[in-house]
């Protein structure tokens, strides 16, 4: 991988994404929203350092959301009530940002 793609990921990638968040854009409002703020919620509090990985999962958030909406189906209905633990689920198995800064803070430590 080159340093072009390290930054700003391979332009493949770039595509699958835009075309995921067109997919996105394409539900309804509620919809949307919900895929919004669960996508903030990834982001923050630790999403998958992995693109194909965070590519599986937002496709099928992306999957289950158009699926509600096309049955008439609430976001909750899917998610239960507690959607950050429905997305903490999603990502329990895969190495998280979280999981590498904490290692980079302990091996900063443990060195020290």
């Amino acid at each position: 991988m080159n340093i072009f793609e390290k930054i700003i990921g391979s332009l493949d990638d770039k595509r699958e994404w835009r075309a995921m968040e067109a997919r996105a854009k394409a539900l309804p409002t509620e919809y949307h929203n919900a895929y919004n703020a669960i996508k903030k919620y990834m982001w923050t509090a630790g999403g998958t350092t992995d693109w194909k990985e965070t590519s599986r999962i937002f496709g099928g958030i992306l999957d289950l959301l158009e699926e509600a909406a096309a049955e008439g189906r609430k976001v909750t209905d899917l998610t239960g009530d507690d959607v950050a633990a429905f997305c903490d689920e999603l990502v329990k198995d895969s190495t998280t940002w979280k999981d590498k800064y904490r290692k980079k803070l302990n091996d900063t430590i443990d060195r020290g």
